[in-house]
């Protein structure tokens, strides 16, 4: 009987001396995916914020999602880059040239927090906007100081310890003015004056009016009701 060699991949019939084939239960291991990195074209986006898709130079189209950090919000047209481990996990990481920069948009999925042990300052050359559903602002202290402001809303509530205006011209237009004091003091320089349709002034104890000239007048009756009554 002639013996040859064995291939790789055959071993001896232990039965028959015939060599035959072993085909192994576990696939050989393929060489690791090659990391991606480049730069492209953001062509459209995806039904979920989170994904997009982006042109490379050769033409072909990425399905790629939104890093974490890219907090610029991209618009189609954009010059992005790419980067991930393999093909099949890619990130937009970076907006690197807008299509259009008159306007930058920082957007995040969830809650934003900008925290400093410093100072923060938000600055703007033209205008400056706030809007949200509620807005809370809790500070030690405040300073606000305004050239024009105008102020327009449904209801107003204020409690303070202390209110002081101090200004040159006070204008108040309302329907109904409700005040509620336990003392009030009101000192006017020069003149005061008022004009109204019924005037009701009423005390439970002293009413006392004081001049150095007094006139009480009336277009048709005057009259002057007490249990005593002193003149002189």
């Amino acid at each position: 009987m002639v013996r040859r060699a064995l291939k790789a991949g055959e071993q001896i019939n232990s039965k028959k001396g015939i060599p035959m084939n072993v085909v192994p239960l576990r696939p050989a291991a393929t060489p690791a995916a090659a990391p991606v990195h480049f730069m492209g074209r953001l062509t459209a986006a995806l039904p979920d914020p989170r994904f997009f898709e982006v042109q490379d130079e050769d033409g072909a189209a990425w399905r790629c999602r939104r890093a974490a950090s890219c907090l610029l919000k991209p618009e189609v047209g954009d010059t992005v880059l790419l980067s991930g481990p393999d093909s099949h996990k890619v990130y937009l990481i970076a907006v690197l040239e807008q299509a259009d920069d008159t306007l930058s948009r920082i957007d995040a999925p969830g809650a934003v927090s900008i925290e400093s042990p410093g100072d923060v300052r938000l600055q703007s050359g033209s205008q400056l906007l706030m809007k949200a559903a509620q807005w809370n602002l809790q500070a030690a202290g405040a300073s606000c100081r305004v050239d024009d402001m105008r102020y327009t809303g449904q209801a107003f509530d204020a409690t303070v310890g202390r209110l002081r205006l101090v200004g040159r011209v006070f204008e108040s237009v309302a329907d109904r003015v409700v005040q509620m004091a336990r003392s009030a003091l009101r000192v006017v320089d020069e003149t005061e004056q008022v004009r109204v349709g019924h005037l009701d002034c009423e005390a439970t104890g002293t009413t006392r009016l004081h001049a150095r000239h007094t006139v009480l007048t009336a277009s048709e009756l005057v009259k002057v009701d007490g249990a005593q009554i002193h003149m002189g």
